[in-house]
C-alpha cells in the first residue's frame, strides 16, 4: 500500500500527467506534491482546488435510501476541463474525516481522462495515510 509520495509518483506515471498533489480540502494545504503546478505554485493550487472541492462536497449532501447519511466522501471525483488540460480531483476515504483528495493535472493532448479516473480511484483506495 503506497504512502503519499509513492502514490503521487504513480499518478505522475500516467500518460500526460503534468502535476499531482494530495490536498486537505478543509485547510487548503498540500500534504504532498509532484511535478508542476498549473499556476506555478503548489500551495496556491492546493488552496484553489480545495475551495472547489469544498463547494462540491457541501453542495452534494448524499443520503442513503433510508434517510441516513451516506458513507464515505460526499463526492467521488470532479473533472474540470480547460483549453489546455484536465484537472481530476479524486476524494479519498479515510479512517478519520475523509477530507483529502488527489489532484491530477493532465495535458489535454496527451492525457487519457478515462485511464486517469480509473487509476486515481485505485490509488485513492490503496493510499495509506499515517
Amino acid at each position: 500500500m503506497p504512502g503519499i509520495d509513492e502514490c503521487l509518483l504513480e499518478a505522475m506515471a500516467l500518460p500526460g500527467a503534468l502535476g499531482a498533489s494530495l490536498v486537505d480540502w478543509t485547510s487548503g494545504l498540500a500534504l504532498g506534491t509532484a511535478g508542476e503546478s498549473p499556476v506555478g505554485d503548489h500551495e496556491t493550487t492546493a488552496a484553489e482546488t480545495a475551495e472547489l472541492a469544498r463547494s462540491a462536497a457541501e453542495f452534494d449532501s448524499f443520503t442513503a435510501a433510508d434517510g441516513s447519511p451516506g458513507a464515505g466522501p460526499p463526492v467521488e471525483d470532479l473533472i474540470v476541463t480547460t483549453r489546455a488540460g484536465y484537472h481530476v480531483l479524486r476524494f479519498v476515504e479515510t479512517s478519520f474525516d475523509s477530507s483529502v483528495f488527489l489532484h491530477l493535472w493532465l495535458d489535454r493532448d496527451s492525457g487519457n481522462l478515462a485511464l486517469a479516473r480509473l487509476r486515481l480511484r485505485d490509488l485513492a483506495e490503496r493510499l495509506v495515510l499515517g
